[in-house]
C-alpha cells in the first residue's frame, strides 16, 4: 500500500526534482517507510512506500533488466506468485521478489493486456522509454484511487488530489456539475471530482500519455450471469469456497494483520474465515451514544470467535475535533458519517498492526441492501400496463404529504430507473431547488441525476430489478462512497485495508446466483448467510446491517449545532448554496419538527470542504499519525528482542 505521482510535461523539457519532490511529499501517510523518484526526459515517477510485502527489498520505482522500463505502484496483487513463475519459465529476471515488479515483466510480457490477468487492488503507472509513453491501470472495482489532471504544461496522474493541486497552473476551482451531483448521490459520481479539470480514473480502465495527450479504455465489465439451473446448495457450498479462498489470498503479507469488527454478517464472516487460518486482533469503534453503538454486539462475537479484541468508544468533541483534518484526507467531500468513525477505528488499529481486513462490497455483491427488497414489495405494480402506472402516479401525487401509502404508490408507478439512484438520495430535484442558488441551477453546467445512472442502466436491460439495483450499485456506490472512504481513512492511518470479498474471483461466482436465492426468507444475502452460518453465533446470521452508525441526528441538535450555524454564515459559498434554507432545516430539526440531519450534514462537510481546499482556511501539511509512530516502536522493540 503506497502512493504514487506520475508527471508528463508536454514542453518535452525535464520535470523539476521539486516539483515531483512537493507532489509526492503531500501524500507522507499514504507511505511514512520510503520514498523514491524517477526523472527521465519528459517524465517524473514519485513514490511514498508501506511496506508490505518484500518489506527489505521492494523499494521503488522499479525497473526491468534492461533498466528501460519503470514502475511505481500502489496495493496488492494476490496472485502475483502464480504470475511469477508463469514469467519466469517465460524468461523474465526478478530482482526482487515485490508484488509490482511482477505487473512490470507481465507488461513486457503481454502489453496493454496485463492489467487483466490481475488478481488485487492496484493503481499503477509504468514509463515505457522504448515507446516514449506511461501507461498505467486501476483495479477492477476502484479499490484503490486513481486521480489525473490536464494543464497547459502537463498531464499528471496521482493516488490523492492533493498531490494534483501541488502541480503549476492546477486551479482550486469548484465543479458545478461535482457539486449537483454531490447533492444527490452524498459523493461524486465517476469520471467526475468536485475539483473543476480534476477527474478520476474509472475502475477497470487503463490509461496512455504519449504525444501530449491522454487516452483511457476500459479493460474489464462487470457481469451478471445468474444460472437458474443449480440449486440452492450448489451456491452456498460455492460461496463458503470461494470465501474461504479469498480470505487466505488476501493474507499475503510480511507484517501484522488484523480485521474490523462490526456486529454484522459481512466482517463477522470476515473474521470467522480469518481465525480458520490464524490468531487474529479485531477492533470495532462506537459512539457513546445509546441505540448508536454495536460494541456489545461485536464484543460478543469476538468473544464468540476468539479473537484478540480492541474498542474504541468516540464522543461529539473528538469527533469535532478531527473533522477537518479528515476532510482534508477526504480529498473531496464525502458526506456519510460513518467515513470519520472508520478514521478512528483504523487509528486504533494501526497501533497494532499494519493490514487489516474488512467486509466492503458483500452487500453489492451478494444483495444485501434493504431497498433491494423493494422491487419484491412492488410487484404488483410490475403487471400494470403502463398507461395504468402512470394514472397511478399522477393521482398519487396529488394527495396531500400526510396521506399514508402516498410514497409507496409514487414509487411503484415509477419503474426502477426512474426511482433508484442508489443507496444514498439525499436531495430530490425539488430539494435542490430551495437548496441551490437560482443562478447556479439555470446554468448550463446543470445536470440531473439521470445524466449519471442512465448509461448504466442502458447496460441492464436483460437483467431483473434487484440485480440492476446491485450493479447500479456496483459503479456508484460501492466507488464513490464506500472505497472511497475505505482508503481515505485508513491510509491517513498508513494503514492498508484489504477486502476479501471484491476480489474478481468472488464476484464472478457471485454474479451466477439467481435472484430467489439472494432475497429469500424473508432476509436479503440469503446465500451468504446460509454459507457462513456455521461459522458464527446464531444471532448475527439475521441481524440487520448497521455498519458503525453515526448519532449525527442527535449532535446536530445539541454538540454541534452551535459549530453548524457558524459554519453556515463563514463559509463563502453563497454563489452556490441558499443558506437562508440550510439555517431554517437545522433550525426545523433542533426544534424536532423533521429529520433534516442527512440534508445538512451533506452541506456541512461540502461547506468545510470548501473552507479548506478552495477557501484555504484551514491549512495541512504532510502528516503521520501518532498511532504509527507507536506500532512503529513496538516493532522495534519486538526486532530488538
Amino acid at each position: 500500500m503506497c502512493g504514487i505521482v506520475s508527471l508528463y510535461n508536454k514542453r518535452q523539457a525535464p520535470v523539476l526534482q521539486e516539483t515531483i519532490g512537493a507532489m509526492t511529499r503531500v501524500i507522507l501517510h499514504r507511505g511514512p517507510d520510503d520514498d523514491g523518484f524517477h526523472l527521465e526526459d519528459n517524465i517524473a515517477l514519485g513514490f511514498r512506500r508501506l511496506s508490505i510485502i518484500d518489506v527489505e527489498g521492494g523499494h521503488q520505482p522499479l525497473f526491468n533488466e534492461t533498466r528501460d522500463i519503470w514502475i511505481i505502484g500502489n496495493g496488492e496483487i494476490y496472485n502475483y506468485k502464480e504470475l511469477q513463475q508463469w514469467l519466469k519459465e517465460c524468461g523474465h529476471v526478478f530482482h526482487t521478489d515485490s508484488d509490482i515488479e511482477t505487473i512490470l515483466h507481465l507488461y513486457e510480457e503481454v502489453g496493454t493486456d496485463a492489467p487483466k490477468h490481475l488478481r488485487g487492488m492496484f493503481g499503477f503507472t509504468i514509463y515505457d522509454s522504448r515507446n516514449k509513453r506511461l501507461f498505467g491501470a486501476r483495479d477492477q472495482f476502484g479499490i484503490k484511487p486513481l486521480y489525473y489532471v490536464e494543464t497547459e504544461d502537463s498531464i499528471a496522474v496521482a493516488s490523492e488530489i492533493k498531490s494534483l493541486l501541488e502541480l503549476p497552473g492546477v486551479k482550486r476551482e469548484v465543479n458545478p456539475t461535482g457539486f449537483y451531483h454531490y447533492l444527490t448521490f452524498q459523493y461524486v459520481p465517476d469520471p467526475e471530482t468536485m475539483y473543476q479539470g480534476i477527474y478520476r480514473i474509472p475502475p477497470a480502465h487503463f490509461f496512455f500519455i504519449q504525444n501530449d495527450r491522454i487516452q483511457l479504455e476500459r479493460y474489464w465489465d462487470v457481469e451478471f450471469k445468474p444460472d437458474e439451473s443449480k440449486p440452492f446448495s450448489y451456491f452456498v457450498e460455492g460461496t463458503r469456497s470461494i470465501m474461504l479462498e479469498s480470505v487466505d489470498k488476501h493474507r499475503i503479507s510480511e507484517v501484522p494483520r488484523g480485521a474490523f469488527l462490526s456486529s454484522g454478517v459481512d466482517s463477522s464472516s470476515i473474521v470467522a474465515m480469518l481465525r480458520t487460518f490464524e490468531d487474529v486482533k479485531t477492533f470495532s469503534v462506537g459512539s457513546d451514544i445509546p441505540g448508536y453503538s454495536e460494541l456489545d454486539y461485536a464484543r460478543r462475537t469476538a468473544q464468540f470467535l476468539g479473537t484478540e479484541h480492541h474498542e474504541l468508544v468516540v464522543n461529539a468533541q473528538r469527533y469535532m475535533d478531527e473533522l477537518p483534518r479528515l476532510v482534508w484526507h477526504q480529498d473531496e467531500p464525502v458526506a456519510d458519517p460513518s467515513a470519520i468513525l472508520l478514521y478512528f477505528v483504523a487509528q486504533m488499529a494501526s497501533e497494532h498492526v499494519t493490514v487489516v481486513l474488512s467486509g466492503e462490497g458483500a452487500d453489492e455483491f451478494f444483495g444485501g441492501y434493504n431497498i433491494y427488497r423493494e422491487p419484491h414489495s412492488l410487484r404488483m405494480f410490475s403487471h400494470m400496463p403502463d398507461w395504468m402506472r402512470s394514472s397511478v402516479r399522477f393521482l398519487a401525487e396529488k394527495l396531500p404529504d400526510q396521506v399514508k401509502g402516498k410514497n409507496f404508490l409514487i414509487r411503484g408507478s415509477k419503474t426502477v430507473e426512474e426511482r433508484f439512484f442508489g443507496n444514498a438520495l439525499i436531495f430530490s430535484e425539488e430539494m435542490k431547488e430551495r437548496v441551490v442558488t437560482q443562478d447556479i441551477l439555470h446554468s448550463e453546467s446543470y445536470r440531473t441525476p439521470w445524466s449519471v445512472t442512465e448509461e448504466i442502466y442502458k447496460r441492464t436491460q436483460s437483467l431483473d430489478d434487484v440485480t440492476k439495483m446491485q450493479y447500479l450499485d456496483i459503479h456508484t456506490w460501492l466507488r464513490g462512497n464506500i472505497l472511497m472512504k475505505a482508503d481515505k481513512m485508513t491510509m491517513a492511518n498508513s494503514l492498508e485495508l484489504r477486502v476479501p470479498f471484491i476480489d474478481t474471483k468472488v464476484f464472478e461466482f457471485a454474479a451466477t446466483i439467481p435472484t430467489k436465492y439472494k432475497i429469500a426468507n424473508g432476509t436479503t444475502k440469503h446465500v451468504l448467510r446460509e454459507a457462513m452460518k456455521d461459522f458464527l453465533p446464531p444471532e448475527i446470521k439475521t441481524r440487520k446491517k448497521l455498519g458503525f452508525p453515526v448519532p449525527t441526528r442527535h449532535w446536530l441538535k445539541n454538540e454541534f449545532y452551535k459549530w453548524a450555524k457558524e459554519l453556515i454564515f463563514e463559509s463563502k459559498v453563497d454563489h452556490l448554496i441558499n443558506k437562508a434554507y440550510v439555517l431554517y432545516m437545522l433550525d426545523e430539526h433542533r426544534e424536532g419538527h423533521a429529520d433534516y440531519s442527512r440534508k445538512i450534514w451533506t452541506i456541512l462537510i461540502f461547506m468545510l470542504w470548501h473552507q479548506i481546499f478552495i477557501e484555504q482556511k484551514h491549512q495541512f501539511g504532510p502528516y503521520v499519525s501518532p498511532s504509527v509512530e507507536i506500532r512503529r516502536k513496538k516493532d522495534s522493540l519486538e526486532r530488538i528482542g
